[in-house]
């Protein structure tokens, strides 16, 4: 059933955004969005390749949703790859970081206590359904201030069902907080083909291959093995919805064999990699 009493929705953008500095977006720079009194309030900005925006929070919950480029998140707990036709959850408060790749347009929703129900409890990748992503752009093109029973009232409760339907993919690779787990993440996030194994990796964290395991079972909840693999698939989902073939995607992240590649990309995200491919929308 249709929400009838849900309000419309804000967009500040420009069609073509001028080459200012990035605005900082950290609470306390008065963003319209996070005041305006609607439960939607759209955000939209091109941001070039690169761009870093440094660990912030917001008082409201975000979608992040970029039409084009990957976007990597960093929360205190998790990383997220967050390529097109994906969006990410953020609940109200929670600490990140933003880091684009390839230019990212970003159009965003900040959702008001009462709408952000109809997302998930914790920072989530969500698939976007072909009508989200049109709906979100229609978001961006509504006035700040409007009549709740006219056109943006109705985008804003089409929104908030297809959020809650938007089916959540494990782009998730949880963070460690050893400092010497996270040389050894950071380092495999740069070279996730790395053939090293935990014995070299441990020569290297000054830590023994048992102590690293250990840590990583204790603070991601997998072995290392576990984690490198999931590192590798989030890697792969990304290069392919920027465009690269399964191949290329799959020896990137240290996939020599296609058909295992495609083994755990399926049981990993639910389809083949040549359809993550072709996910990728034309703006």
């Amino acid at each position: 059933m249709a929400r009838q009493t849900m309000s419309p929705i804000r967009q500040i953008e420009a069609p073509n955004p001028a080459p200012n500095p990035v605005p900082n977006l950290a609470p306390g720079r008065g963003l319209p969005q996070e005041a305006v009194d609607r439960p939607l309030a759209a955000f939209a900005r091109d941001y070039p390749a690169g761009e870093e925006v440094p660990r912030h929070s917001h008082d409201r919950a975000q979608l992040l949703y970029a039409t084009q480029g990957v976007m990597r998140i960093t929360t205190d707990d998790a990383g997220f790859v967050v390529p097109p036709m994906h969006a990410l959850w953020m609940p109200a408060g929670a600490p990140h970081a933003v880091v684009t790749e390839g230019g990212v347009a970003m159009r965003a929703l900040f959702l008001r206590a009462d709408a952000a129900a109809a997302g998930p409890g914790a920072t989530t990748v969500l698939a976007v359904s072909a009508l989200l992503r049109e709906l979100i752009l229609a978001a961006c093109a509504e006035p700040l201030e409007w009549d709740p029973q006219g056109r943006g009232g109705h985008l804003a409760a089409l929104i908030l069902d297809e959020i809650a339907r938007a089916p959540s993919l494990p782009f998730r690779v949880p963070e460690p907080r050893d400092p010497r787990l996270r040389r050894l993440a950071s380092a495999l996030r740069a070279a996730p083909a790395s053939t090293r194994t935990l014995e070299d990796w441990a020569s290297l964290a000054g830590a023994s291959p048992r102590t690293l395991e250990r840590r990583f079972r204790l603070e991601t909840g997998l072995s290392f093995a576990r984690w490198r693999q999931t590192l590798r698939l989030a890697e792969a989902a990304a290069r392919l919805a920027g465009g690269e073939t399964p191949a290329r995607a799959a020896a990137a992240v240290g996939y020599a064999s296609a058909p295992a590649f495609g083994a755990a990309f399926r049981s990993a995200f639910g389809i083949t990699p040549g359809a993550a491919r072709g996910e990728r929308p034309s703006d």
